[in-house]
This record gives structure tokens, sequence and C-alpha cells, in this order.
């Protein structure tokens, strides 16, 4: 059950235009605004998680002077990446 609103907001009449033209069959503004905030949070969530482990792994490294170069962290990547293409192939 809904039991709060967010405050109302002032737009140019072009973006409400626009959002207007992308609203599927049977949704409203208010719902497609609800989409785009709680979509806008889980963004915004997992890009402060990925900074917050970034700067742990970045401490991390420091305290024991273990660095990984670039190259060849790709390398290893790629590897993986063709052993997964290998198994969907099958």
């Amino acid at each position: 059950m809904k039991t709060a609103t967010l405050p109302s907001l002032r737009i140019e009449p072009e973006l409400r235009t626009a959002a207007e033209s992308v609203l599927r069959a049977g949704e409203t503004l208010s719902s497609f605004m609800e989409v785009a905030v709680r979509e806008s949070i889980d963004r915004r969530r997992a890009r402060a998680e990925f900074v917050a482990r970034g700067l742990i792994s970045r401490d991390h490294s420091r305290r024991n002077q273990t660095y990984h170069l670039a190259d060849d962290v790709h390398a290893e990547l790629e590897k993986k990446l063709a052993a997964a293409r290998t198994r969907v192939r099958g």
C-alpha cells in the first residue's frame, strides 16, 4: 500500500511530451516516474557499492604491495570469456 508521495516535479513541456511518448500500453506517467525513481536508486546504490569495493581493493593492494598489470588482467578475462563461449557452443 502506498503511503507517501514524492514532491511535485516541475519540468519543461518538452520533457513531459518525451516521457509520454514512450509510455507502454496501460502505463501511466506516474507509474513511469515511480519506476524511473526506483531504477535510479538501484543504479546509485550499485555505483556506490562498486566504488566502495574498488577503494577497499585499492587499500588492500597498497597495504600488501600486490598489483596486477592491466594486460595480464585483460588476458585472464579473455581466457575466461573464451572458455564460457566454448561451454555455450557445446
